[in-house]
């Protein structure tokens, strides 16, 4: 019979609705963070009056055992409790609701003793309960229940003692110890992954080893880009992002500047991945070999980081994978492969899997084994290239059968495409996903899509990474706005989202040089080996360090959906608060998003909503200035919920207060009677 058969289950009568946590009704995992609370709710009624009882059961997948937790009866037929996952990985969970019919008794029994009706028929029904309990009671219990019995059918006890016993706390307790659950209702089991704290909180730089060599010119190896981790270290980063680390084509190969023809000393994209030299499972000769990539990954952990691993699944012409699997390329009439495109972007040194070839799974095992080859190697974050343009159903299967083995891997979508293929790769597994952050510049667009970004249905999967500018990506403000905008840029991916990322040495320098007529750099390091001053007059690595080092020290900036955006009388600023879970940590940050001149104006504070006293004094303090440094960190006393700003973009264009939720009194003193 099939489940909607009401022959197939027609004793369990309890019904099961609006579960949650939920993604399209179960048909896609929710994710949370190890340690957070988790809400859960559901409506549960039954037909009649009977008393029912729920509970929510949850377990990792691949174990047995089921762990429950009661669910407590809310106002209308509402059931809810808190859940605080402590491993991290895929769990399964469901609710499971059933009458009780020794709870529907004794509720009826106590109407009755209240209203003074004869009780005699009801005390034989409740030892026949007992009676049924006593079989699914342990051993050390049955001879409770059995005195129980026997007591209630002595004629000489009495009736005071024997309703005492039947609505008593031993009794009750026994009950609700051993349940009678054969006709439970069970919802059918759904799937909450549970992810480590770096999910939720992470700092992301992105450099290209190859252009850190010791001698100028040469291109550089994973050791001698080691230094460059200590560097990254400083800057407060614990994610370091490289590009493809691969052998990298010669046929179509890119010259400088994206030109489609190169010379014998070009370099090539590293996103063309594949030659003579290897796949995707091997190393760029030039970079060093395996153990020096092994090294690399055990320094960046010395230093309290992790490598971030860019996976393309795309291949060079002379991959080898071309000659050894053809039947996994889609061939043309003429004998070539059609090369790779994301319009209106063309990559003309790279040709695109066929997810549509007969022996389609073959190729998704041989692309789920190039994560694992990695994994083993020590990788435990990635960043997919591109994904949106391999099947959804393909991310869904590969990222949950890695996360069933190692679940502390991370996965971000670098997917500038369309909100609802973006969403679902985070219904598909992805942990992060790139966002149009890069082109929300006004106070407008910048609050509406945080108001979307933390709506209830994305926050169980699709968690934001911002990122102000990446090695494809160079925007209009960021080309003409001058130090301001970089600055300003940083300070509200930094503070917006939990996550954020930057294409770091050409940000830390103010690179704005576009190629011309479009959002890319001119003479790309995709295409090329760069030298960086990292010490060039007018770096932001102060400024970076200061705001990473906030992030750090606040646990209100390490969540992306706790924001509070407060009313501005100038569309050139914009505000916003953020508190932790205690209340005791809150941060307003306030921007001026006007690169070019000072703006000034009133900001409103929802002063009540954060425990301040808004008719006595209140301190606030700026943590933007170093504490030790040229600029004293600067503190101030502010009345009521309307304060004025001033900003300058060409000295800060933006504070980050600590509002302080008392300012202290006499009273407060120790020695106060």
């Amino acid at each position: 019979m099939t489940p909607t058969d009401p022959l197939a289950s027609g004793a369990n009568r309890v019904i099961i609705e609006n579960v949650e946590p939920s993604c399209d009704h179960g048909l896609f995992p929710v994710k949370t963070i190890i340690g957070e609370p988790v809400e859960v709710s559901a409506h549960i009624f039954t037909d009649g009056h009977d008393t029912i009882r729920a509970v929510f059961r949850y377990r990792l997948i691949n174990t047995e055992t089921w762990a429950e937790i009661p669910l407590e009866q809310q106002p209308n037929d509402e059931w809810s409790t808190r859940i605080f996952p402590e491993v991290i990985g895929i769990h399964e969970f469901s609710v499971a609701a059933w009458v009780d019919p020794f709870f529907s008794w004794q509720n009826g029994f106590r109407k009755k003793v209240d209203s003074a009706q004869p009780l005699n028929v009801e005390i034989e029904i409740g030892i026949d309960l007992i009676e049924d309990l006593q079989n699914r009671a342990n051993s050390s219990s049955r001879d409770a229940l059995r005195q129980m019995a026997s007591l209630l059918r002595e004629p000489g006890v009495p009736m005071g003692e024997k309703i005492h016993l039947l609505l008593g706390d031993e009794l009750t307790d026994l009950a609700r110890d051993f349940p009678d659950r054969r006709h439970e209702t069970v919802l059918p089991s759904r799937e909450i992954w549970v992810e480590r704290k770096r999910a939720a909180f992470s700092s992301w730089y992105e450099f290209f080893p190859r252009s850190w060599a010791k001698t100028p010119g040469q291109h550089g190896t994973f050791d001698e880009a080691q230094p460059m981790l200590e560097n990254v270290a400083s800057l407060g980063f614990n994610v370091v992002y490289l590009p493809p680390i691969h052998p990298i084509g010669h046929t179509h190969r890119k010259g400088k500047n994206n030109s489609l023809e190169a010379t014998p000393t070009d370099v090539g994209s590293p996103w063309a991945i594949g030659s003579k030299k290897g796949g995707h499972k091997d190393i760029h000769p030039a970079l060093g070999s395996l153990k020096s990539f092994r090294d690399f990954i055990w320094k960046a952990g010395e230093l309290g980081m992790e490598v971030a691993m860019d996976i393309a699944f795309q291949c060079s012409p002379d991959h080898p994978y071309v000659n050894e699997h053809p039947e996994w390329f889609k061939w043309r009439p003429d004998g070539t492969v059609q090369f790779a495109e994301n319009p209106p972007k063309k990559y003309e040194d790279i040709i695109p899997f066929d997810f549509e070839c007969e022996t389609w799974r073959e190729l998704w095992d041989e692309l789920k084994s190039v994560l694992v080859h990695w994994i083993e190697c020590g990788v435990r974050v990635f960043r997919i290239d591109n994904p949106h343009t391999k099947p959804f159903e393909f991310w869904r299967w590969a990222i949950r059968e890695i996360k069933t083995q190692y679940p502390d891997v991370l996965f971000l979508a670098e997917a500038f495409t369309r909100p609802k293929l973006k969403y679902r790769l985070g219904k598909s597994g992805f942990t992060h996903g790139y966002t149009y952050f890069t082109w929300r510049n006004t106070k407008e667009e910048l609050e509406g899509y945080m108001k979307e970004l933390c709506a209830p249905e994305r926050q169980r999967t699709f968690w934001p990474n911002f990122w102000p500018n990446t090695p494809d990506i160079l925007p209009e403000v960021l080309q003409y706005g001058g130090r301001p905008a970089f600055v300003q840029r940083l300070i509200l991916a930094a503070t917006l989202s939990s996550n954020y990322g930057m294409y770091g040495p050409a940000f830390e320098q103010c690179v704005h040089e576009a190629f011309p007529g479009k959002e890319e750099y001119n003479f790309s390091e995709k295409y090329e080996i760069k030298q960086w001053d990292l010490s060039a007059p007018g770096n932001l690595r102060p400024i970076i360090r200061r705001i990473n080092h906030i992030r750090r020290d606040h646990a209100a900036l390490q969540r992306t959906f706790n924001i509070r955006f407060v009313e501005t009388d100038n569309p050139q600023l914009i505000a916003f608060i953020k508190h932790d879970p205690s209340g005791l940590d809150i941060i307003l940050t306030v921007v001026n998003l006007d690169p070019y001149n000072e703006q000034s104006g009133w900001i409103v504070l929802p002063l009540e909503e954060y425990g301040v006293d808004s008719t006595h004094p209140f301190l606030v303090q700026d943590l933007l200035p170093e504490p030790d440094g040229d600029m004293p960190r600067a503190n101030y006393l502010w009345n009521g919920p309307r304060n004025f700003i001033k900003l300058n973009p060409h000295v800060c264009p933006a504070h980050i207060f600590r509002i302080f939720r008392k300012q202290r009194h006499e009273e407060d003193f120790d020695y106060w009677l």
